[in-house]
């Protein structure tokens, strides 16, 4: 059978946390890989793309910017065996569709650069032309399989550790004195509580002025990141008077944060488990309770859930060790992603694995077009994208009403009458 280090891999990826993913999955994988980052309304600017690189192990020297035009050409070039498609669902569905339409399709493969628990329907049926999708725990994987036998979607799923959980630094004794604060674009997402955020960071940094209180962002003004974030934490903290001096802001990589760290707090950030991985104490903040939308619910029975109190005291926690092997930091040994790509690959050169078909929707061309240019935006300069957004952006709001309208009449139906127990 073929053996990891014998494959050719390329990825292809655009936003920050998507290319951040496929360097440090890549880079520690021991193949012949490249990094593709496509030209997309999300790209990464070159400083995001260098902190990306740092520490993944994939030199820049195997990354190259490309258009959409220009893909092709430049995995035949690669002679890629396998394809990681790093980037949003509807990208994925879009390049799959296209790089599994070339003669001698590559093995396809993808994943999510971060906690995917609960497993999402959408996430799967968006990668379901992948022939295998990487996910970074045993729960995740028992997840995302119940999902896809409910759904009558088969698919084969690979296991690998955090990448940057592996490649973010190495353990250290404690000994650092910064408060570092991960922050995320959507969590939490409406105002009034990013605000009460940016409160807590202030009251955190007053309590101990000789210590420093470390917002870290993802991003700095003019970049853009995988999720559009409305109201920017640098924003409100600007916004407010007498900030405190020992309350700085902060971007590059997180490993680069972590060097400094006393401990970490944030509501939901992978980073927590980067921490964690290098000994690093944590507290993830339950002001916002725990639910879906927090991205938050793989956190319960952790024992890393503390109050705005235990971060100004900078009580910081350490998991539960029970909680650790199910839940993101399980032996790598236990790994298997690169060893699945690798019998895939074989099977695809003897012809024995076809390729799998996009996923039946109406709309034929005209809808691939449309779909093309939503994820493109400018850098799509066919004129049957134009037309399609044209026709299909009226189209799309009138679907989406016609649906709020059958969810509000159904709420209506099944809500009870008056004197009804409930």
């Amino acid at each position: 059978m073929t053996s990891a280090a014998a494959l050719r891999v390329a990825a292809v990826a655009d936003s920050d946390s998507y290319v951040k993913w496929a360097a440090a999955l890549l880079g520690a994988s021991g193949a012949e890989a490249r990094l593709l980052v496509l030209a997309t309304p999300l790209t990464v600017s070159d400083a995001q793309l260098a902190d990306a690189l740092e520490g993944s192990g994939l030199r820049p020297a195997r990354v190259r910017r490309v258009s959409y035009d220009e893909l092709p050409g430049s995995l035949a070039e690669f002679g890629a065996d396998a394809v990681l498609l790093a980037a949003r669902g509807p990208l994925v569905r879009v390049l799959a569709r296209r790089i599994a339409a070339q003669e001698s399709a590559p093995v396809l493969f993808g994943g999510i650069p971060g906690i995917t628990f609960p497993a999402g329907r959408r996430a799967l049926l968006y990668r379901v032309q992948c022939d295998l999708l990487v996910l970074h725990s045993h729960r995740e994987v028992r997840d995302f399989a119940a999902l896809a036998a409910r759904e009558g979607r088969p698919q084969r799923f690979g296991l690998a550790r955090l990448p940057f959980a592996a490649a973010g630094g190495e353990r250290r004794a404690p000994g650092g004195t910064d408060l570092v604060f991960a922050a995320q674009a959507i969590v939490p997402r409406e105002r009034a509580d990013r605000v009460r955020v940016v409160d807590l960071l202030v009251r955190a940094a007053e309590a101990d002025p000789s210590r420093r209180v470390v917002l870290k962002l993802r991003s700095v003004r003019g970049e853009r990141e995988t999720h559009p974030e409305r109201h920017a934490y640098a924003e409100l903290l600007e916004a407010r008077s007498g900030r405190p001096p020992n309350l700085v802001v902060a971007s590059g990589p997180m490993s680069r944060a972590l060097d400094s760290a006393q401990g970490l707090v944030t509501v939901s950030s992978t980073a927590a488990v980067e921490a964690v991985a290098r000994g690093i104490p944590v507290i993830l903040l339950d002001l916002f309770g725990v639910s879906g939308p927090l991205v938050n619910t793989v956190f319960a029975g952790s024992g890393l859930f503390g109050d705005e109190d235990a971060v100004a005291r900078r009580e910081f926690r350490s998991p539960d060790p029970r909680w650790l092997r199910d839940n993101y930091l399980h032996d790598p040994a236990e790994d298997d992603w690169a060893e699945r790509l690798a019998a895939l690959v074989s099977l695809r050169r003897r012809g024995e694995l076809p390729v799998t078909p996009p996923l039946a929707r109406r709309g034929g061309r005209l809808r691939d077009a449309w779909e093309r240019k939503r994820v493109l935006g400018r850098h799509d300069r066919t004129a049957s994208g134009t037309v399609a957004l044209v026709i299909g952006a009226p189209a799309r709001g009138v679907v989406r009403m016609a649906q709020r309208v059958r969810r509000v009449l159904r709420s209506r139906a099944e809500a009870p009458s008056p004197g009804t127990p409930v």
